[in-house]
């Protein structure tokens, strides 16, 4: 008996920086394991006009600092019951330069925990997911060649590749992230396991 995978695609357009990308993606997870699917991310525009150093949540929002802290507060109970870490946030990063590396690192290996260890990078760490410096960090720590990543970045070998994503994103009207895409059918927003169950055998997508 075959046990090649079926050629079924589910896209999950998603950011290093979304919150829910981050909580969605221990779901996808899940899926990948129950379900013959693949999984293909598509990078979403979430704050492509973040300056360089970063934006502060404050002026993101336009908020006070109580309702800030009320959103990390909020947003880690989510995390705390989904198993992740996450620590509170004060600013959003321009991750451009993280999603085009992204996508170098899948063709490298599909599997590559480089995606978890930018999530970790800025959820947990806090790091600006922006600057070369970290970038570069979260390529050694995913077990990736250096020198290579240094190219990528300098050369924009990955740039028309994140250029097709973000207009993939305008053509879906994809406006929120994560969102999923199966056979032009779409869900919005961190839905819980269940939901996205219940969407793939709307379709009937077998299971391993």
């Amino acid at each position: 008996m075959s046990n090649q995978v079926d050629n079924r695609i589910l896209e999950v357009f998603t950011d290093y920086v979304c919150p829910w990308c981050y909580l969605g993606d221990s779901r996808i997870k899940k899926i990948k394991k129950e379900f013959r699917v693949d999984i293909q991310l598509i990078h979403f525009p979430l704050h492509p006009e973040t300056p360089i150093e970063g934006r502060t949540l404050l002026d993101l929002f336009g908020s006070t600092q109580d309702d800030i802290d009320q959103k990390n507060k909020r947003m880690k109970e989510l995390m705390v019951s989904e198993g992740l870490p996450y620590n509170d946030r004060s600013h959003t990063y321009n991750s451009r330069l993280a999603q085009e590396i992204g996508a170098w690192a899948q063709t490298i290996d599909n599997e590559t925990t480089i995606h978890d260890n930018f999530f970790e990078a800025y959820f947990v760490n806090g790091l600006n997911v922006g600057l070369e410096s970290v970038i570069l960090d979260v390529v050694s720590k995913s077990g990736l060649d250096i020198e290579e990543a240094k190219n990528v970045i300098k050369n924009r070998l990955f740039k028309k590749n994140i250029d097709e994503d973000w207009n993939k994103s305008r053509n879906y009207g994809v406006t929120g992230v994560p969102t999923y895409v199966y056979e032009k059918q779409s869900m919005v927003g961190a839905q819980p396991f269940e939901n996205l169950v219940e969407f793939l055998n709307h379709f009937d997508v077998s299971k391993w």
